[in-house]
């Protein structure tokens, strides 16, 4: 997703490219009229505002794998903390019925209970029996009692933290609007350059290609690889949705999830995880198939497909396309 285009010396793409996501401001778009706008700042602002969408997207990527991350942890906890707790009723029954049966036996005096029994050496065993058994099960039910108290205790903590997660997530999606909004006006502001203005924008940013393009003579993908890319090059035409990983339509990340997916890899979900999803390589020994993420947050990821070439899913409006894999700053290559 993001600025992924062909860069010129004239598109400013790198400005604001560190900027972080929280400082995209209200007046980044709006207080010049547009016809008072240069048109290489209002491509450069278009570029802008794409990165900045990508940056939003993949870390509301992120907030969302690690909440239903957390909704799990809380889930497997509470299963343990209920089948603690039927233990612990299940040992509080047995030791309630040997209360019970002592109580009945009358509560004799051990002294009085061995001169009247018929076999002092049989009454010992069993009284000695007896105290160990419960010195057990009273120990048990003390462990238990601890692991039930230190389970209560990651349950609140977990469910602190998914609310706090939740809450994260809303805050990132909340951003994400806003960051639609500036694309909308983005766009308005490409739409009001002149018609051959728009057209030199286009060809910049490849943004009508999506046919094979010549891969040359490169290492053929196999294996894993060659299924994964396979499935990618499935994918071209389909529409970039914010957040979605497929079939219909992917961000950038989502797209190389589900096409390894396709061939039995799982990969995280966010560009950053997929980074470190297995080792890095130099670009000049990318293969097809290897991921390509770029800049120095690794915002954006494709993946090599022979010949210099990447396959991803650019930006809104932008379907899933074939791209140079040196169009944006900071390429680093994972093999899977």
């Amino acid at each position: 997703m993001g600025s992924h285009r062909r860069l010129v010396p004239s598109s400013g793409f790198d400005r604001g490219a560190s900027a972080a996501l929280c400082v995209i401001s209200a007046a980044a778009l709006g207080a010049v009229p547009a016809s008072a706008v240069p048109h290489d700042d209002t491509r450069a602002e278009v570029d802008r505002l794409y990165e900045e969408a990508e940056k939003a997207t993949e870390a509301y990527n992120k907030a969302d794998e690690r909440a239903d991350s957390l909704r799990e942890q809380v889930g497997t906890a509470q299963d343990r903390i209920a089948r603690q707790q039927d233990r612990i009723n299940s040992m509080r029954e047995k030791l309630g019925s040997l209360a019970g049966a002592q109580y009945r036996s009358g509560g004799l005096d051990p002294s009085l209970a061995l001169l009247f029994s018929d076999d002092p050496d049989d009454y010992l065993d069993k009284a000695s029996t007896l105290d160990r058994i419960t010195a057990h099960q009273a120990g048990e039910l003390k462990d238990l009692q601890d692991a039930l108290r230190e389970l209560s205790q990651e349950r609140a903590e977990a469910s602190r933290k998914l609310g706090e997660l939740e809450k994260s997530r809303k805050a990132v999606a909340a951003h994400k609007k806003t960051v639609e909004g500036k694309l909308a006006k983005a766009r308005e502001l490409l739409n009001s350059l002149p018609a051959d203005e728009r057209a030199a924008y286009d060809r910049a940013s490849r943004s009508g290609r999506s046919g094979m393009p010549d891969l040359g003579s490169g290492v053929p993908a196999s294996g894993r690889a060659g299924a994964a890319m396979a499935a990618a090059r499935s994918a071209l035409g389909k529409p970039y949705v914010w957040g979605a990983n497929g079939p219909s339509g992917f961000d950038c990340s989502g797209l190389m999830q589900w096409s390894y997916a396709q061939a039995g890899v799982a990969l995280p979900r966010t560009s950053q995880g997929q980074r470190f999803a297995g080792p890095q390589v130099p670009l000049a020994e990318a293969r097809p198939g290897d991921l390509v993420t770029y800049r120095a947050d690794a915002s954006h990821v494709g993946m090599y497909v022979g010949n210099g070439q990447v396959i991803h899913a650019p930006y809104p409006g932008a379907p899933v396309r074939y791209d140079p894999v040196g169009m944006m700053p900071g390429a680093t290559v994972t093999r899977v």
